[in-house]
């Protein structure tokens, strides 16, 4: 008899992600908690790894591709978003690499400790999350939602409460982020209009704005 892994390997998913729908189509003449008394087994035999309850990973030597942390990060809290640090630094626009993948979501903020890392997401309402927001192409078979540069900006001073033009400025960006005017000058300001109407706050819209007319200048 095939185990949970065996089973799975053979689906071949990308990076050996998957969850427990995929489980119960494996098993499907099995009842709930038999499936879950096999999946206990196979996590204590370390076929797989749990990464939270309903959301697996095998393990390292059974899979035939590495899972991307972007893929993992939208699996683990949807709907949600890479922005923040990890999408700055995606976008090459801050120089050091980025340990913890850093995610908007319009849920509550919530950190998950995992085997292969550490994803966090904090709560940015929005009309429409999508605004400023594209598909990329992460590796060879996946995709995952990543802020464009300048949502990534707007999530920042959203949650960055304390920072406002009045008071920061450019500086902010290019002093306390590390990123280079000319990058700043490189950017796309066309979903601006989108990005302020979607998230309602007066202080991150001043602050793109202004943005927007000094790096124009």
């Amino acid at each position: 008899m095939q185990t949970i892994a065996e089973k799975v390997l053979l689906l071949s998913p990308p990076g050996g992600l998957f969850d427990e729908t995929v489980v119960r189509n494996l098993l499907p003449d099995r009842s709930e908690a038999a499936r879950k008394v096999l999946v206990h087994r196979a996590v204590s035999a370390g076929e797989i790894v749990r990464l939270k309850p309903g959301l697996f990973l095998l393990a390292p030597e059974l899979r035939k591709t590495q899972p991307h942390p972007f893929v993992i990060a939208a699996m683990l809290h949807s709907p949600s978003h890479v922005s923040l640090e990890s999408a700055l630094s995606r976008h090459g626009l801050i120089p050091e690499a980025v340990y913890q993948v850093s995610s908007v979501t319009s849920l509550r903020s919530r950190t998950f400790h995992t085997p292969v890392g550490v994803f966090s997401y904090i709560r940015v309402p929005a009309a429409d999350p999508r605004a400023g927001v594209q598909a990329l192409k992460v590796d060879g078979r996946s995709w995952a939602f990543v802020a464009t540069p300048l949502r990534a900006i707007a999530d920042l001073i959203y949650t960055r409460r304390e920072v406002s033009w009045v008071k920061d400025g450019l500086a902010f960006l290019t002093e306390s982020m590390r990123i280079e005017r000319d990058d700043l000058q490189a950017i796309s300001f066309e979903s601006l209009d989108e990005i302020c109407q979607s998230l309602r706050s007066r202080r991150t819209s001043d602050y793109l704005r202004a943005l927007a007319r000094e790096i124009k200048t």
